[in-house]
């Protein structure tokens, strides 16, 4: 078994029900079509003990799609606006490879303050990722493993706030852990 069977195996954000289908989208859709820079900095992060909050390569793939049908001119990632480089030290020789690090402005601040002023002026699509928390926004609060139910609240209370917003149309994606597709309305 090489390495990306055994990674998908023994930790999958998909939701699908059958790890061996869920591979079959993945060997079959995603892999193929992955650039390599991409798949360097997944097995680079798959260890990292915060690699649950990396993006499955289905959603990111659908999400890359997303940008070119959108000619995205700008786009925020929400790893680039963070209280601590940590995260995006782990993959700037990458993207030193990959010759994009004058297209990524990392500011080191709280994201929503940044967020707030960037969406002032900006329209298009936002792109929420896990926002089905590994399956747990369904399942009750007593049968939620100890370590998801804290994420599993602010996930329901963000997922409720989105739901509830007249000022954008949304769609979630049950792709990886959930990604959640919002267009603001006009």
């Amino acid at each position: 078994m090489d390495n990306e069977k055994k990674r998908s195996a023994s930790f999958s954000k998909g939701l699908l029900q059958s790890g061996e289908l869920y591979q079959y989208v993945l060997e079959t859709n995603v892999y193929p079509r992955e650039p390599e820079l991409l798949k360097e900095l997944r097995d680079m992060t798959a260890t990292h003990p915060r690699a649950i909050m990396a993006t499955a390569p289905d959603a990111g793939q659908l999400i890359a799609m997303l940008l070119k049908l959108n000619n995205a001119k700008r786009t925020i990632e929400i790893v680039a606006i963070d209280m601590n480089r940590e995260a995006y030290e782990i993959g700037l020789p990458v993207i030193k490879k990959a010759g994009v690090e004058n297209k990524i402005e990392f500011i080191e601040s709280e994201a929503l303050p940044v967020l707030d002023q960037l969406l002032e002026d900006v329209g298009g699509i936002v792109v929420y990722d896990n926002t089905l928390w590994a399956g747990s926004v369904a399942m009750p609060e007593e049968c939620t493993p100890e370590i998801l139910r804290e994420g599993r609240q602010r996930t329901l209370e963000f997922n409720k706030l989105l739901a509830a917003d007249p000022r954008v149309e949304i769609s979630l994606a049950p792709l990886g852990d959930g990604i959640t597709i919002c267009r603001r309305m006009h």
